[in-house]
């Protein structure tokens, strides 16, 4: 069986296919690290972001909430000469904002993590979507919908329905891997 055809590109793309793409993920900071790399994604290749992510990781301590929430407007200019990093200042902005915005939704009462939050619009279980084919893969969807209101009204930065879809397909919310993709999950 092959992959979806859209990770034949290099090895860092199948890899992140076959090791992370639609598999159901929990951790507060891999939720976190992933909605920051799908928003930094946004116009560009994903094999440009892959390329980042080790580089982005350091520049923001491994996606630490505290510590990236902290960010003062100096070390936003400093992110901004960082030619090892995307440095787009919305971007980067939207960042701090929302490791910001996960600590007042996870000190709110109302759900004590990200991955409550985002886990109880499918009532904690993945949407398995199969598409035959590229086509069938939408770029958004009335969920994503849902939710990326649902957070700019909670203070998200960046949050748009395409970037929320692909958010929720990294982080196996939504599973679109194709009918005879050898990397399909198991759920």
């Amino acid at each position: 069986m092959a992959n979806c055809s859209w990770a034949q590109g290099s090895p860092a793309l199948q890899q992140y296919h076959d090791q992370i793409w639609g598999r159901p993920e929990h951790s507060e900071r891999l939720l976190f690290e992933w909605l920051c790399l799908e928003t930094y994604q946004a116009g560009l290749s994903w094999q440009t972001v892959l390329n980042k992510q080790a580089a982005f990781e350091a520049a923001f301590s491994d996606f630490e909430l505290t510590k990236v929430a902290a960010l003062t407007d100096n070390d936003l200019e400093r992110l901004l000469q960082d030619p090892t990093i995307i440095r787009n200042r919305l971007k980067l902005s939207a960042t701090i904002n929302n490791a910001q915005a996960i600590l007042k939704l996870d000190a709110s009462g109302e759900y004590d993590s990200l991955a409550t939050y985002l886990w109880h619009f499918v009532d904690g279980r993945p949407i398995i979507n199969r598409p035959r084919q590229d086509a069938d893969v939408p770029s958004t969807s009335p969920l994503a919908k849902t939710i990326a209101k649902d957070m700019k009204q909670r203070g998200f930065k960046f949050v748009g329905p395409t970037v929320i879809y692909s958010w929720l397909q990294a982080v196996g919310v939504v599973d679109d891997h194709l009918v005879g993709c050898r990397a399909k999950t198991a759920n």
